[in-house]
């Protein structure tokens, strides 16, 4: 069953991306999210009730292998980075950076499979394995991509902040409060909204699997 491998890798992939948050941010010297445990691989100090159990849950039951989620956020003070403004920007991107390298540790994964003789649309251990890495890399994929959207409280909007005039910055963030709501009201209710932010995702996906040797769509059935 797709779920069985769809959880934990969707799990693994946010709990490293706040980790990265929280990591970097301590290297800028803000030791907030330290001192609250958030530099830990234990995902309940990470998990967010309904983006990372109702969200996955409710989208797993719904038709296609598309799986989505998040974790609580990180708490940062900027205040206390080095750099306030380059502090700011690393630490926002460091999630999507990890999940970029994830991506492609999991396209690093395959060649080996592949190598060995395992048939990306068939059964048995090697099938399992390729389709891990299938949904690793898109999994990834998407968490970097939608997080790269400069829309408050993503990822994006931090770099996106420190670009504007300084007389629009606070109004821009104070849209944070409806930013996610917005977002996924367009993503999902508009018209092709969805397939906007699929479109990079697929792009990317589809050279690292190329890479790889397998087209893309072939290890998910």
């Amino acid at each position: 069953m797709d779920w069985l491998l769809l959880i934990p890798i969707l799990l693994l992939s946010i709990v490293l991306h706040e980790v990265a948050h929280a990591w970097v941010a301590r290297r800028e010297g803000d030791p907030t999210a330290e001192r609250q445990g958030r530099i830990t691989l234990n995902p309940i100090r990470h998990l967010d009730p309904v983006g990372s159990i109702l969200v996955p849950v409710l989208l797993i039951a719904m038709p296609g292998n598309f799986i989505f989620g998040w974790a609580r956020p990180v708490p940062v003070n900027p205040n206390n980075f080095r750099d306030r403004r380059g502090g700011d920007i690393r630490v926002s991107l460091a999630g999507i950076v990890v999940n970029l390298l994830l991506a492609v540790a999991f396209t690093l994964l395959l060649v080996p499979v592949l190598a060995l003789g395992a048939d990306p649309s068939g059964n048995g251990l090697g099938g399992v394995l390729v389709a891990a890495a299938y949904y690793g890399i898109l999994i990834n994929l998407i968490l970097a991509v939608f997080n790269l959207i400069p829309v408050p409280p993503l990822d994006g909007s931090h770099v996106l902040y420190h670009l504007l005039p300084a007389g629009i910055r606070e109004q821009y963030r104070s849209f944070g409060r409806f930013g996610i709501l917005a977002l996924l009201a367009i993503l999902f209710l508009v018209p092709g909204g969805f397939r906007i932010i699929m479109l990079p995702v697929e792009f990317l996906a589809g050279i690292l699997l190329g890479l790889a040797g397998i087209p893309m769509g072939s290890a998910a059935g």
